[in-house]
């Protein structure tokens, strides 16, 4: 019986069930509801308790990773350790390992994101992740194995850009140009890649010496750029740019066009679809007046019944002297 105690193990302190690993504190104010709700659902799987410190390492990750990139990483590891079949948190680790430039360690990891979800959403960082470890050859072919068409439009501009680069770190200038020329190089509108995807084509156009375009297309980025930070929070996808002021007829022109449409599409027109200064006094005589033939017809049978009322007061007059 004796030995049998001896065998068994005493309870754990609190000090003894600390991780194994040096985790980085969690902020007091981060409960880890923070975090989106795609993510969270994915962290469904794991226990309630673990779930929450996966989740707030995963926020404070996300929180540190423009500020101090090495503690971010290391709420990455955390997370990774505690969940490392989750996509998300496997993501999130090969996201902090680029940022270090561990490319080995975030291109590993992005594969496992890949074999774990299912997305290609990440191929432009797999790309960039070959070109840091000096193998642009591989990273274009990497970039080659998925069809575009299969991607989201931000993604297909992420990957036009990781290409292009890897172009450039082969010498193929003509080649990187033509790797940005997409459909989503205009510079009338801003989506939230459109920066991005400028600036890289004026780097380009810098490099073939056309040193004016790039100026010009670098300026194009700085629009957008300023573009999007001035509607954040206001529009979710495109912002029009216009880049020099129309004159006062052509935006009146534009929305009465807008009216003409609806009319057209059998669509009702309120009153808020038409400026006041729209109508003219004319216009309002119009509508609160008859015709100009049907005012003079109401005007000579006024008169008629004035003229009649008349006679009958003269004749009434008479009978009452009699």
């Amino acid at each position: 019986m004796g030995a049998r105690q001896e065998g068994i193990r005493a309870r754990r302190t609190d000090e003894e069930s600390a991780p194994r690993h040096d985790d980085p504190a969690i902020a007091e104010d981060i409960t880890g509801r923070e975090l989106d709700k795609g993510a969270r659902l994915e962290l469904k799987t794991l226990s309630k308790e673990n779930a929450e410190r996966v989740s707030q390492h995963l926020v404070m990750a996300g929180l540190l990773i423009d500020s101090d990139v090495p503690l971010a990483h290391r709420h990455a590891m955390a997370a990774g350790r505690r969940a490392g079949r989750v996509s998300v948190v496997r993501e999130t680790l090969a996201i902090t390992a680029y940022a270090i430039e561990d490319y080995v360690l975030a291109l590993r990891e992005l594969r496992t994101y890949r074999r774990l979800s299912g997305s290609n959403e990440q191929l432009p960082l797999m790309v960039d992740c070959e070109r840091g470890l000096g193998r642009p050859e591989k990273a274009l072919e990497l970039g080659r194995s998925v069809e575009r068409s299969e991607l989201s439009v931000p993604t297909r501009v992420e990957l036009a850009i990781a290409m292009s680069g890897a172009r450039l770190d082969l010498g193929q200038t003509a080649q990187a140009l033509a790797e940005l020329e997409i459909p989503q190089l205009d510079p009338s509108t801003a989506f939230r890649y459109s920066p991005a995807l400028f600036d890289a084509y004026a780097v380009v156009l810098a490099e073939l010496g056309r040193d004016d375009e790039a100026a010009e297309w670098g300026h194009r980025a700085d629009v957008a750029a300023a573009a999007i930070g001035s509607a954040e929070g206001e529009v979710e996808d495109i912002i029009e740019i216009v880049e020099e002021e129309l004159g006062d007829e052509e935006p009146r022109a534009a929305a009465d066009d807008a009216v003409i449409d609806r009319v057209d599409a059998g669509d009702p027109v309120t009153d808020s679809d038409v400026d006041d200064e729209d109508v003219d006094d004319e216009d309002v005589d119009d509508e609160a007046h008859p015709s100009g033939i049907e005012h003079a017809e109401h005007a000579e049978h006024a008169d008629e019944r004035r003229e009649h009322d008349e006679e009958h007061g003269d004749s009434e007059e008479a009978a009452d002297a009699r």
